[in-house]
C-alpha cells in the first residue's frame, strides 16, 4: 500500500508549502504592524531592513525586489522625514539611505511591534536559532 510520503518529491512539496505559509504569515504580521504606525508593508519592510546605511540596490536585495520599487518606497519615507539620501563614502555615483533620528525611533517602534505575537513566537529562542541555521544552510549561506 502506497502512502503520500512515498510519492517522489512529497517531502519537498510539504516543506516548501510550510515555508511559503510561514512567509505569508510573517508578511501579514508585518502589514498589520506597519499599518498601526501609518506605514505600508513595503515601508515597514524597508525600515526593518535598514540596519545601517544602504544603497538602493542593497536595500532592494534585502527586500527581494527591484531597485525601482525601492526608489518609490524611499521617496515616501524621505518625504515623511524618516530617511535621507547621503553621498556614498566610497562611490561618488551612489547614494546611501540613512535613517533620520525620527526614522530610527520609528524603526525601533516597528521592531517592538513585530516582536509582539510574531509568527515565530511559538518557537523557543533555541528553536528559532536552529530554524535560522537550517534555513541558512538550505539557502547555501
Amino acid at each position: 500500500m502506497s502512502t503520500e510520503r512515498d510519492t517522489p518529491g512529497q517531502d519537498d512539496r510539504q516543506l516548501c508549502g510550510l515555508v511559503k505559509d510561514l512567509a505569508s504569515h510573517i508578511e501579514a504580521h508585518l502589514r498589520v504592524r506597519a499599518a498601526a504606525l501609518g506605514l505600508t508593508a513595503s515601508q515597514g519592510n524597508a525600515l526593518r531592513e535598514l540596519t545601517h546605511p544602504l544603497t538602493l540596490r542593497e536595500l532592494a536585495d534585502r527586500m527581494g525586489c527591484e531597485p525601482s520599487n525601492v526608489t518609490f518606497v524611499a521617496d515616501r519615507l524621505e518625504e515623511q522625514g524618516y530617511l535621507e539620501r547621503h553621498p556614498h563614502p566610497d562611490d561618488r555615483r551612489a547614494k546611501q539611505l540613512v535613517l533620520t533620528p525620527e526614522g530610527t525611533e520609528l524603526r525601533k517602534r516597528l521592531l517592538e511591534l513585530l516582536s509582539e505575537d510574531s509568527p515565530l513566537s511559538p518557537l523557543a529562542p533555541e528553536e528559532q536559532d536552529v530554524l535560522q541555521r537550517l534555513l541558512n544552510r538550505a539557502l547555501h549561506r
